[in-house]
């Protein structure tokens, strides 16, 4: 599957290209792509990966901005990489998208893509050269991606190990020995809480696909079992994330932590429980939005939380990507679509 996948993007049917699709060297397919990679979704992998930094800080400033850096773009680059090959469902659930209004070229979007996660990749190598693997493990994973969706048990556990992998590629950035970042006892459940918490993200988010997944061949779980019945398991995995995070603040936390960023954690556990309330009444994709957001704010908010009760001196970066997001989120291009 992933051989396929990786394979130069095929066509598939959708609405019909309003013109010649702009090229590389054109400004036109950057701003394009910028809408591709999906910009108020950055902070997801910024997160994610800032708790690995909190972990096992970087030796310097620069050496940490720069693996921050490189953790942020790398969300959507993935998602930017992913949508090449989901044109089929996209052009009925997300007709806006430059790739399926045929504005930019799968080709051209599947380069740029994977050499901006390469340089990711290499950017984290600076500090760590066993960053590498892990970066070709995400991108593996990432091109396995469209095809497991297909199957509603395996595309949920392959997107979010994708991104549970990002507090390991933080950490290494501060720790050179692999095998001290495996005994690391914060690792696991750093870990944990980031394949949990994003499974949340990624099953209440096929709520909005449901009516494009089920007729091109998506068997999600909504699709096979019912909106509620993914709901359900989601909340599931929004518990194990919670306890998760929780023997992490436990075990790694400052002892003289900050109330407001107590607080903070704590809204970010609240939040993943209550966008489940949001999504129980869903009937329909474009219902979905609210709970989809919700989750996805819950998770940078509680991510972030993380890292800064592990770290305090991160705390000076919350305000500003939590702004981030919320910002970016309410200047989406589309509001059905998180």
């Amino acid at each position: 599957m992933i051989a396929a996948a990786s394979a130069a993007p095929v066509a598939h049917s959708g609405p019909a290209p309003t013109g010649p699709a702009a090229r590389p060297s054109d400004l036109r397919f950057w701003a394009a792509f910028l809408v591709t990679t999906r910009p108020y979704l950055m902070p997801v992998s910024g997160a994610a990966g800032l708790v690995g930094l909190a972990i096992a800080p970087p030796e310097s400033l620069a050496a940490g901005a720069l693996a921050f850096a490189a953790l942020f773009l790398s969300y959507g680059l993935g998602q930017a990489l992913t949508d090449v090959f989901q044109t089929d469902t996209d052009a009925r659930s997300a007709p806006y998208r430059p790739l399926v209004r045929g504005l930019v070229a799968r080709r051209d979007v599947f380069v740029v893509s994977l050499a901006g996660l390469l340089a990711c990749g290499v950017a984290l190598a600076l500090a760590n050269p066993w960053n590498l693997l892990l970066a070709l493990l995400a991108v593996l994973g990432l091109l396995a991606y469209s095809p497991l969706k297909r199957r509603f048990w395996a595309g949920p556990p392959c997107n979010s190990a994708v991104v549970a992998l990002l507090p390991a590629m933080g950490l290494l950035c501060g720790e050179p020995s692999p095998v001290r970042a495996l005994e690391n006892p914060l690792l696991l459940p750093a870990m944990a809480s980031a394949f949990f918490s994003y499974a949340v993200f990624v099953l209440l988010g096929y709520l909005k696909d449901v009516e494009a997944d089920r007729p091109t061949g998506y068997v999600t779980l909504p699709v096979r079992f019912g909106r509620r019945a993914t709901v359900l398991v989601s909340l599931v995995h929004a518990f194990v994330a919670i306890a998760s995070s929780s023997l992490l603040v436990a075990r790694g936390g400052a002892a003289d932590a900050s109330l407001v960023l107590l607080v903070l954690w704590a809204t970010g556990a609240a939040g993943l429980l209550a966008s489940h309330a949001l999504a129980w009444n869903v009937r329909r994709d474009a219902d979905a939005s609210p709970a989809i957001t919700a989750s996805v704010v819950s998770f940078v908010a509680l991510h972030l939380a993380e890292a800064a009760l592990l770290l305090p001196a991160l705390e000076r970066l919350v305000l500003p990507v939590l702004a981030f997001v919320v910002v970016a989120l309410l200047a989406r291009p589309c509001r059905e679509q998180v």
